[in-house]
């Protein structure tokens, strides 16, 4: 084990830790697609660069197979091609931890598509286990101690420090030991049928549609509390930041954080003492200064803008929600697991809007969710009667 890896890891592996393989160029990636190809379970994780880039992207995909641990660097590479089979073939279980941020980012970067995945986080919590961090489970499995110090990491930097590669190393190389025990107590517990549910699901994920320009003012909080003029402010300034972000190719808040552009559209600073006297530091002043009091300005002229309106759902409907809500947190506690685990919270809202009244029509409902209708199907239904006797 190395120094590196040593300072990653406080306690003694259980598995022996040798150092990762970097892959750079084509040659070794196809190397390593048919490496991978000869094994039936592939442990996967990924790292991308969220915290330091305006728009992130997938900088770092690691492999795990009983030979050995690897790491793809898709900034040096002009392609993934080679990889794309192995995420769509059922004949290869691709095993993550916590896959649906790792999905989205893998589709959005590489359109790659899924099947047959394994997911350690949702069989933790289907065994209704408390703590479900990777961290936490290695511990609890595998006497493991994982030093975690470098979980916000620039993973978009070039050349990666030795210390990143061995700690991007330790986050697939437990996971085939890990899932070979998960899968074990679900079986023991017939939760099996279950988690192959989740797991199908989570191979259908899609990643959230960028939020539109002139959605941004409202995804600040504190937005909804301004006069609708000093609402219109606030969104050229948003526009201004989220223009300099792209520019500089940094996440906005580290351009002005939301607090300071409140604090702005309440104030309307007219010069840069003003500005200085609303929270900018010298730095942001001399950068971003004049083009905030522009957006200001232009803000100022704008005719006022007022939160979009939403229809509010009719009662009856918000009703059979809380009823099934309420159904589903009585069953959560009976099996010990959060009850999301019992009906995805999709499924509450999609059953309370289409108010099945027999199996025919509930049916339909869950039907990517079979096992979940098999055991609670009636029950759903009985709880949905009752409201109307």
């Amino acid at each position: 084990m190395s120094t590196f890896q040593r300072a990653i890891i406080s306690s003694v592996p259980s598995l022996p830790l040798t150092t990762p393989a970097l892959i750079t160029r084509m040659a070794p990636l196809r190397a390593l697609a048919e490496k991978l190809a000869a094994e039936p379970l592939i442990a996967v994780d990924t790292e991308s660069n969220s915290l330091h880039a305006y728009q992130e992207r997938v900088c770092l995909i690691q492999f795990s197979i009983p030979s050995g641990d690897f790491l793809v660097d898709p900034l040096s590479l002009d392609t993934l091609a080679p990889l794309a089979p192995l995420f769509a073939d059922p004949k290869y279980e691709k095993i993550f931890h916590a896959a649906e941020y790792d999905l989205i980012c893998l589709k959005r970067d590489f359109d790659f598509t899924f099947t047959n995945l394994f997911d350690t986080m949702f069989a933790a919590r289907i065994l209704g286990r408390n703590k479900v961090g990777l961290g936490s489970i290695l511990e609890e499995e595998f006497h493991v101690v994982l030093n975690k110090k470098y979980q916000r990491a620039d993973w978009g930097q070039r050349p990666l420090p030795s210390y990143l590669l061995a700690y991007a190393q330790l986050d697939t190389h437990y996971l085939i030991p890990l899932r070979t025990r998960l899968r074990e107590q679900l079986r023991q517990r017939n939760l099996w049928p279950l988690a192959e549910e989740d797991f199908n699901r989570l191979c259908h994920i899609n990643g959230r549609e960028p939020t539109p320009k002139e959605d941004l003012v409202w995804r600040i909080n504190g937005a909804r509390d301004l006069t609708p003029e000093e609402v219109a402010v606030l969104n050229e300034l948003c526009l201004y930041r989220d223009q300099m972000g792209n520019r500089l190719d940094r996440p906005v808040f580290k351009v002005m954080n939301d607090e300071l552009l409140l604090v702005m559209a309440q104030r309307l600073p007219t010069d840069r003492n003003g500005l200085l006297r609303a929270g900018m530091t010298d730095r942001q002043l001399h950068r971003f200064g004049d083009g905030a009091l522009a957006a200001i300005a232009r803000g100022l002229a704008s005719p006022p803008l007022y939160p979009p309106v939403h229809p509010r759902p009719d009662d009856e409907y918000l009703y059979r929600v809380e009823v099934l809500s309420d159904w589903r947190k009585m069953r959560a506690r009976a099996l010990g697991v959060e009850s999301d685990v019992v009906l995805p919270r999709e499924h509450v809202n999609k059953i309370a809007r289409h108010n099945p009244t027999d199996d025919a029509s509930l049916l339909p409902l869950m039907e990517d969710i079979p096992w979940r209708y098999e055991q609670f199907g009636q029950q759903i239904l009985q709880s949905l009667a009752r409201i109307k006797t």
